[in-house]
């Protein structure tokens, strides 16, 4: 019984490690499956419902919201967004680096049975031998493990902060593509519908022999080509808002059971409002890519410092016991690798490499970043003064309007130069939409480049979207 015991023991214990083990559960996908769960997706639901409240709490109504504006649209994207999805798994991935990285390598058990062929006679001929190996890593190489796999789920991490502000700049950019032009084909129906009264009131003139045919053809030939503009902007519309559908991550159908508002997307903010050293100071401390090269050069750092604490051979202790024809043996050895033939040079010169590779690639990144900054602030400021000369001329033109009509109503004017005046404005307004629209994406543009909404907006910014520099501060508490 004694003897059973002592050969059972190892058996057990290895048994019950086994039983402790992870088993694999398969999980198919299925395209058709996940093309209706997309197809189901609505700005209706009760789980975006809940959190865009979570988020912009008060903004709701009872009932599901029927006007969505900017803000809302950007939580709907950060809520659907299969780009996200992406991000996410990836940052799992590299919380279970972590989890990895904190592992302690496992004993090992060798079983070692021998035969002997010159027993004596009623002695057992087997010896059973049992070595139990216990791993020791050396020179802190654990450590640098654990530091080396946290500084890359700090940049996971930032890398979901930048793909989340890239999905609200596509959202920003969408609604502006489909309000420009859904914009411009209200003021081209307005065109459109000048230009017919004066064709029709120009074939009046020419049946009474008071104007040319050259003029009539004149007039037909640019109500056809308003014709055709007004179509190509009615054309942008649809495409605009099939775009907009797929960057908030919705088939189009859900777009068409709510209004849009485009309010947010109106107010240029002024220069004074945007002090380039504020911007400046934004780009280099608050850009998601950049802190993410920066969390990779640390992680090349302590990945340096591992192949260099990996010159030291790791020591294995390896107690056994060995029972041998009634004999009790028990030993102890202890085993390391001897460095002769290399010392890690290889890997130590492949991981310095690694970490002038990635201090390269911030510097660059660090240099594009700042060569956008400057590009698109002066890009931004030019708008504006654009901007400011398209809303003079409407003005302008909008007045001459009104002195037409004066004129028109004292009987010194007729009825075609009424409908010029107007034409014009409207060609002065079309001009100032133009503008309106390229100062707004210029400054979409300056908030690409901060990473950050630079009209003050709270809520989104501060708590939708992922902060880098909040969660580098939460990581630094965790690592080792």
């Amino acid at each position: 019984m004694p003897r059973f015991s002592r050969t059972a023991a190892p058996l057990f214990l290895l048994v019950s490690a086994l039983a402790g083990c992870a088993s694999y559960a398969p999980r198919p996908l299925s395209p058709q499956a996940s093309a209706a769960r997309f197809e189901a997706r609505s700005l209706t639901g009760l789980g975006l419902k809940n959190y865009v409240q979570a988020h912009l709490p008060g903004t709701l109504p009872v009932g599901p919201p029927s006007t969505w504006d900017f803000d809302m649209l950007t939580l709907a994207a950060l809520y659907y967004h299969p780009d996200l999805g992406v991000a996410r798994a990836q940052q799992n991935v590299a919380e279970a680096g972590v989890q990895v990285s904190r592992q302690r390598p496992n004993p090992s058990l060798n079983f070692t049975p021998a035969y002997n062929a010159d027993a004596v006679a009623g002695m057992s001929p087997w010896i059973l031998g049992w070595i139990l190996n216990f791993p020791i890593e050396t020179a802190g190489r654990r450590g640098y493990r654990e530091t080396q796999a946290a500084y890359q789920r700090d940049a996971a991490r930032f890398h979901l902060a930048e793909v989340a502000w890239q999905v609200r700049s596509h959202v920003r950019n969408r609604m502006l593509d489909y309000d420009a032009a859904f914009r411009e084909a209200a003021i081209l129906k307005q065109t459109l519908n000048l230009r017919e009264n004066l064709l029709h009131a120009m074939q009046r003139r020419l049946a009474a022999g008071e104007a040319a045919r050259g003029e009539v053809d004149a007039a037909q030939a640019a109500l056809a080509d308003t014709h055709l503009q007004l179509n190509m902007a009615r054309g942008r519309a649809a495409a605009a808002r099939v775009a907009l559908a797929a960057a908030v991550g919705v088939p189009v159908a859900a777009l068409s059971t709510v209004n849009l508002s485009f309010d947010a997307l109106n107010r240029p903010l002024s220069a004074a409002q945007i002090p380039a050293p504020a911007v400046r100071r934004a780009a280099l401390t608050n850009r998601a890519d950049l802190l993410a090269a920066l969390a990779q050069y640390a992680a090349s750092q302590s990945a340096l410092q591992l192949e260099i604490a990996r010159q030291y051979p790791d020591l294995q202790i390896g107690p056994g016991y060995k029972w041998d024809q009634g004999a009790n043996k028990w030993s102890l050895g202890i085993s390391l690798t001897l460095p002769l033939f290399n010392q890690n040079q290889g890997q130590i010169a492949q991981a310095k490499a690694q970490r002038e590779l990635a201090a390269a690639r911030f510097i660059a990144l660090q240099a594009r970043g700042i060569a956008q900054t400057e590009r698109s602030l002066a890009g931004y400021r030019a708008a504006l003064v654009a901007l400011d000369a398209a809303q003079s001329l409407a003005a302008t033109q909008q007045s001459r309007v009104q002195s037409a009509q004066r004129q028109f109503m004292s009987g010194y004017t007729d009825r075609s130069a009424l409908g010029e005046a107007r034409l014009q404005a409207l060609a002065a307004e079309n001009t100032r939409l133009t503008a309106s629209i390229q100062a707004q994406r210029a400054l979409g543009a300056l908030e690409d480049a901060v990473e950050r909404p630079l009209d003050g907006a709270a809520g989104i910014s501060a708590s939708a979207l992922p902060d880098p520099r909040r969660d580098a501060s939460a990581n630094q508490g965790s690592r080792p």
